[in-house]
């Protein structure tokens, strides 16, 4: 997943405002209490980034990647 991708998916499942608000409202417990927008930055794989977010606000797999629900892979570690 690239980044524009990531952006594209949070507006599609959350809504273009709450989707920027929580990006850079949402601390991340995973992810050291980072935003998404501090995620990002910090260099965390986009992909990961999505998935901790969409699990930390309940969102179901089936409602994760929007109208195409086409998971990308997950990156190698």
């Amino acid at each position: 997943m690239r980044e524009r991708e990531f952006w594209q998916l949070l507006e599609e499942v959350f809504g273009r405002s709450y989707g920027r608000a929580l990006s850079q409202d949402q601390q991340l417990t995973e992810l050291d209490n980072m935003t998404v927008v501090e995620a990002l930055a910090a260099g965390e794989e986009p992909r990961v980034v999505w998935n901790v977010l969409c699990d930390q606000m309940g969102v179901p797999d089936a409602e994760r990647w929007g109208r195409d629900h086409n998971a990308p892979p997950m990156p190698a570690r």
